[in-house]
């Protein structure tokens, strides 16, 4: 075997590597394409681009290694089409980040960088510097991934109350860890700091705002080391400067660096240039984590951490590859328009897709479903274990072919949410143009690519509607792409539901005048991948 580690890991990863006898190449950036020719393994960090060029030049090449856990440095869908196997090692740095959490809510409570740079300038400022305990206050986590259970326990060792908001996160998993539940106003309303844990999606962009701020107690503190976009930074910026928060800590901006941010030059800001996860102890378990899963994937075929697609024969994964991004996009529907925690997914299959691996398309399923709230990404080698990890029951049926299509999926989620939630149901299928499409929805036969920002509405069957809906979003400047309709009945007054495909960026405003309308009984938008991938 060669490997080709590109760009500098921890020596005890390179040493790992160079145990097995195998030929180990360090190249410089003009030695790379050489070095490539004969590669069964490539290892990187964040500095060497993995692109289609750079792969053209590496004809042997089974898997690229990522030690750290973003790939965005990687053409993910290249590797795939190539079938090169990508892994990385996501959740290695949870610990420097919960620390780095808490060193930051310590510095708030303790007034350290203003202390430490009065003494710098030579002032004695020991009259001026009442800070607070951290005994007894109650710390509010918004996500509880591995990054939220580490902040928890340390919470815990500092005799804080931990509550956090999870939707998919089992009251009893987190009881077990003497974490409590709550729903995401009675957090904010209850915790005297509120710390971010979650990964960026439509739930939580600038889930830190004006709205959610007012419900906070006065003098509470913010906390962000997850994504600087989780944050409304001027609605942040001006309840710290009136006071009606105390204080915040950041590690993490909007705009890197945070040149023109409102926030960087307020007294009462701790900031950090994005570090939480970077201490010597993570690059190092980075390095040696990627050295390892290389080299048993290299040796016995064993799998960890994988981002992509990596068992399934070539000639399969060309016959199943429009599904699993069918049940990516149907997990990902129905997650946004599920109501509550969701307790219990229903996967049904008819057709050949799910014979030739009904495992890969749950997995596909799950990860669409989880991703946009976890804090860390899963793949088809995990989401069924993240899934596991926060008590959602996954049922699957084999059912017969139904409405003329020959492989159709249904995603079903059911929420606990009190007596009575009903589940949502979202059935679709790949037809002759490979484009992912929804079928139906709660058993109304509604057509609709699964693809752009979607209108979802539920609502009753009455003259109207549908004009005052379009004469809405065209007062938004909204442009309607598709607009989409089915019914439970056709009697006056009955259920229907509209699926309207949305050009351009729209903002969650424009939610707000379609739900006044009288017969809307429900409202929201729904962010897929565009055709192109893109978010």
């Amino acid at each position: 075997m060669r490997i080709v580690v590109a760009d500098k890991i921890s020596p005890r990863g390179l040493d790992l590597l160079k145990r097995s006898g195998w030929d180990i190449l360090t190249p410089s950036g003009a030695e790379m394409t050489a070095a490539l020719a004969e590669a069964d393994a490539l290892v990187v960090r964040s500095a060497t681009k993995v692109t289609a060029d750079l792969l053209a030049a590496a004809p042997r090449l089974r898997v690229v290694g990522r030690a750290g856990a973003g790939v965005d440095n990687i053409d993910v869908d290249a590797c795939t089409r190539r079938g090169i196997l990508v892994m990385n090692t996501p959740g290695s740095n949870a610990v420097s980040v919960a620390e780095h959490t808490f060193a930051l809510l310590l510095s708030l409570a303790r007034l350290i960088p203003r202390l430490d740079a009065g003494i710098h300038a030579g002032r004695w400022e020991k009259g001026g510097a009442l800070g607070s305990e951290l005994r007894g206050k109650t710390l509010g986590l918004i996500g509880l991934g591995r990054v939220g259970f580490a902040v928890a326990r340390r919470a815990q060792s500092f005799e804080m109350r931990v509550a956090a908001f999870d939707p998919y996160v089992s009251p009893d998993v987190a009881r077990e860890e003497d974490v409590e539940m709550l729903p995401l106003d009675e957090l904010f309303s209850r915790a005297d700091c509120i710390s971010l844990h979650a990964s960026l999606g439509p739930g939580t962009e600038k889930i830190i705002n004006a709205a959610n701020i007012a419900k906070m107690k006065q003098g509470a503190w913010i906390i962000n080391t997850a994504r600087g976009e989780m944050v409304d930074e001027p609605a942040l910026a001006e309840a710290l400067r009136s006071g009606r928060l105390g204080g915040a800590a950041l590690d993490v901006f909007t705009v890197e660096p945070p040149a023109d941010s409102p926030l960087a030059s307020l007294p009462n800001v701790v900031a950090t240039p994005h570090v939480a996860g970077s201490t010597v102890e993570a690059q190092e378990e980075v390095g040696a984590l990627i050295a390892e899963q290389v080299y048993d994937y290299l040796q016995s075929g064993v799998l960890r951490n994988s981002v992509n697609l990596p068992n399934l024969s070539p000639e399969q994964y060309r016959r199943l590859r429009p599904y699993l991004e069918l049940a990516e996009r149907l997990g990902l529907f129905a997650g946004q328009v599920a109501r509550g925690r969701v307790a219990r997914v229903r996967i049904r299959y008819a057709g050949e897709a799910a014979t030739v691996a009904s495992a890969v398309l749950r997995s596909a399923v799950l990860a669409g479903l989880l991703n946009p709230v976890l804090d860390e990404k899963v793949n088809l080698v995990s989401a069924a274990a993240a899934a596991a990890r926060r008590g959602i029951v996954v049922e699957e049926q084999m059912r017969r072919r139904e409405h003329g299509f020959p492989d159709t999926l249904e995603v079903t989620v059911f929420s606990e949410d009190g007596a009575g939630t009903p589940p949502v149901s979202i059935e679709g299928t790949v037809p002759y143009d490979l484009s992912p499409r929804m079928m139906g929805i709660d058993g109304i036969q509604v057509e609709c690519e699964l693809e752009g920002t979607i209108l979802f509405t539920r609502n009753l069957d009455v003259p109207g509607v549908i004009g005052r809906m379009g004469m809405t979003l065209g007062t938004a400047g909204v442009n309607i792409a598709t607009f989409a309709l089915g019914r439970r009945a056709a009697v006056p007054g009955a259920e229907a539901l509209a699926l309207v495909r949305l050009d351009g960026e729209v903002a969650d405003s424009v939610l707000e005048p379609i739900r006044a309308i009288q017969a809307v009984v429900e409202a929201r938008l729904v962010r897929l991948p565009k055709k192109d991938g893109s978010r």
